[in-house]
């Protein structure tokens, strides 16, 4: 049996974002889009990126495109970044292959979510994630979201998941910070907060890292928040939050976090095109343009060093370079 390696951050970073999955206006996922994308993610201090996640859009993703959108991202992040995969779905059999699909492409480690819409028994849950953990060699980090599947993960069963030699942390969007210090108390397994609003008190509780949506833009705000919070120095830890609470709130209480992320990504020129696929729609104008005023009161700017590739027309003009971004959102597929 293969172990993956001893520390969760050697499995998963702690810095890790949620990327979004580039699009172009017909909603077929966008190469240069993708590879752009993870440049500025890790220029700006990401140190694991989540791929096909919920904000990746990952219901809509096709088998073949999963494995070309890992591929991509693998390649282009080298080992700059751990590559980690959402490969959950609501079929044991599904999520298997799916997991496989990615250890062959070159994963670091899965996210597996609860299976939503079945709404299985706790005893249910522990039997679909014990297979999937058992059919790769790779760390798996659980994704406890009940607000998307229906049903939490609850604590005796995140304990006895925590015994699987391969399950080794938990993406936490539940919110119930008693219980996550419980579980963190009572095993090995690691934490990440996966909600953006709540970054600084996981943190603080002793979570080893982040996953986040909003550091698709802000990854290096996320960096120093993790710093700081790990220094001790709480006093600074405050200051970031606060300063990044209006963006957090314009991305992630507004449209929805995919369509936001994406929004504010083509306001800064990381990406050409903000495409959504269907269920989803591009958000109001108003929400997009919180977005904009939110980036511009946080102080985050378009990062110089993905413009080329993200967009030759606007790198190719200092003028245009200076000027502030359209938020005119394509349609969707």
């Amino acid at each position: 049996m293969t172990l993956p390696p001893s520390s969760p951050a050697q499995c998963f970073g702690t810095n890790l974002v949620a990327m979004v999955t580039p699009m172009e206006t017909d909603g077929s996922v966008s190469k240069p889009g993708v590879t752009g994308l993870v440049d500025h993610l890790v220029a700006t201090g990401c140190d694991g990126i989540v791929v096909a996640g919920t904000a990746g859009e990952a219901p809509t993703l096709t088998d073949p495109e999963l494995t070309e959108l890992i591929t991509l991202v693998r390649d282009r992040a080298a080992d700059r970044a751990r590559i980690v995969v959402g490969i959950g779905t609501n079929d044991t059999v599904t999520s298997i292959e799916r997991a496989q699909r990615a250890e062959e492409a070159g994963a670091d480690g899965l996210l597996l979510v609860c299976p939503y819409y079945s709404r299985p028994t706790q005893d249910g849950i522990i039997a679909h994630c014990s297979d999937v953990a058992d059919a790769t060699s790779l760390p798996v980090m659980l994704y406890d979201i009940p607000g998307r599947t229906g049903t939490p993960m609850e604590a005796a069963t995140l304990v006895q998941l925590s015994q699987h030699p391969r399950i080794r942390a938990v993406k936490d969007a539940k919110g119930d910070l008693f219980e996550a210090m419980s579980v963190m108390a009572g095993t090995d397994l690691a934490y990440y907060c996966g909600i953006d609003e709540l970054n600084l008190p996981y943190l603080a509780s002793g979570a080893t890292g982040l996953v986040s949506v909003v550091g698709n833009v802000t990854a290096d705000r996320n960096a120093d928040l993790i710093r700081a919070v790990a220094g001790g120095d709480l006093s600074t830890a405050r200051a970031i939050h606060t300063a990044l609470s209006p963006l957090t709130e314009a991305i992630m209480q507004t449209s929805q976090g995919a369509i936001m992320a994406k929004a504010a990504l083509h306001e800064l020129r990381v990406i050409r095109h903000p495409t959504v696929r269907r269920p989803l729609v591009p958000g109001p104008e108003a929400d997009r343009e919180k977005v904009a005023a939110a980036l511009v009161q946080a102080g985050v700017t378009r990062p110089v060093a993905s413009a080329t590739e993200s967009n030759p027309r606007r790198a190719a003009s200092p003028a245009a370079a200076d000027s502030p971004g359209p938020l005119a959102v394509a349609a969707g597929m």
